[in-house]
């Protein structure tokens, strides 16, 4: 039976969860309705807008603004869904941890303040794994107890990995729902049993679905994107100081993506492919990933391209073309890959909740 699903897309970035929902809408009679998102990252707003209609959208601005004006929040219409990657950097191991000490660990509040007043029967947010132990677990409970003071008694969550939902990237998340609804007891939201579910469902899917990296790998790209012969020592090293790890490269999946990516990291983080691995019909995986520093410098490396890591996280070519064709540069597109939600996951998710269970 055909529905619609009113929703709100916070801390939108570039749209990951709207990318997902209207993919499943593709493939489903379901027809979602974003009735406005909230964004204050100038560049990531240029990509939602290249990329998605929303002429007849409210545009939220900054959620902290909005979620101390009662007013603006009235005049959104009843909504039915939240969604939202609420910012992770005060929990994330690879940020400092500062939690609720840092302004952007308390944007999760904001959230809080709009439900309450909107009252929307589903929740749906996403942050690092990290986030459930983080201060002993204080802070995770914390998030779960206004959530429950403000009527969503029923939450659930579990960590969600993207490379389970076929796509070429180790991406550990975790996914949070909560609803006003009381759900049946035999109710579970684990990746495993949506997992299960996706696996079925997805012979018919609008998703880039990618068994490995090779899916997703260009055989011919620029040659900005290579390892100059001087920089080349240091990605490839093994670290100095109190930093050393084993640099590997041509990983059959990939490590997660940064928002710093941009940066070229050393290849013990970031992800770096040779030309003899791309362009091989059948790969040698257990070789040629951990090599000694001088066989490394004799290769032809390049890094991931900026539309080869939105692909990584569910974002067609066409979605970065569109990008570029607005202007955004590929400094931009790495930061916005790096921090976007795992389309696939969402899409497994949603699939699960609105299609498989028919949550209304």
């Amino acid at each position: 039976m055909s529905f619609e699903i009113k929703y709100l897309d916070l801390f939108s970035g570039i749209g990951g969860f709207r990318k997902a929902i209207e993919l499943l809408s593709n493939d489903y009679d379901l027809h979602p309705k974003c009735l406005g998102f909230s964004e204050i990252d100038k560049y990531a707003i240029q990509s939602y807008k290249a990329n998605y209609i929303t002429e007849n959208e409210l545009d939220l601005g900054d959620i902290i603004s909005l979620s101390k004006n009662i007013q603006a929040i009235n005049k959104i219409p009843s909504v039915d869904l939240i969604m939202g990657g609420f910012p992770c950097q005060s929990f994330s191991i690879m940020g400092k941890q500062k939690g609720f000490s840092d302004a952007r660990g308390n944007l999760f509040f904001n959230i809080i303040d709009i439900a309450k007043l909107k009252k929307p029967k589903y929740i749906l947010l996403e942050n690092v794994k990290n986030l459930l132990t983080h201060d002993k677990g204080v802070t995770f409970a914390s998030m779960l107890e206004s959530l429950k003071e403000i009527g969503y008694k029923n939450i659930y969550y579990d960590i969600f990995d993207s490379q389970n939902f076929k796509l070429a990237q180790k991406r550990k998340r975790l996914y949070i729902f909560a609803t006003l609804k009381d759900m049946n007891s035999d109710f579970l939201f684990t990746e495993k049993k949506i997992l299960e579910n996706f696996n079925c469902s997805i012979k018919k899917c609008s998703l880039f679905l990618q068994k490995n990296i090779l899916d997703v790998l260009s055989k011919k790209v620029d040659q900005k994107y290579y390892l100059s012969e001087r920089i080349k020592p240091t990605i490839l090293s093994d670290g100095s100081g109190g930093f050393r790890s084993k640099s590997e490269i041509n990983q059959m999946i990939a490590r997660p993506l940064t928002a710093t990516m941009v940066k070229m990291h050393r290849a013990c983080q970031d992800n770096y492919y040779s030309d003899d691995f791309i362009n091989s019909a059948e790969p040698d995986i257990t070789t040629d990933r951990v090599v000694s520093l001088n066989k490394l410098m004799q290769k032809k490396i390049r890094k991931l391209t900026p539309s080869e890591a939105l692909n990584l996280q569910g974002f067609d070519s066409e979605f970065y073309l569109r990008c570029k064709k607005n202007g955004l540069s590929d400094h931009q597109i790495y930061k916005q890959a790096g921090n976007a939600v795992s389309v696939n996951v969402v899409y497994a998710i949603l699939h699960y909740l609105f299609i498989k269970l028919s949550l209304r």
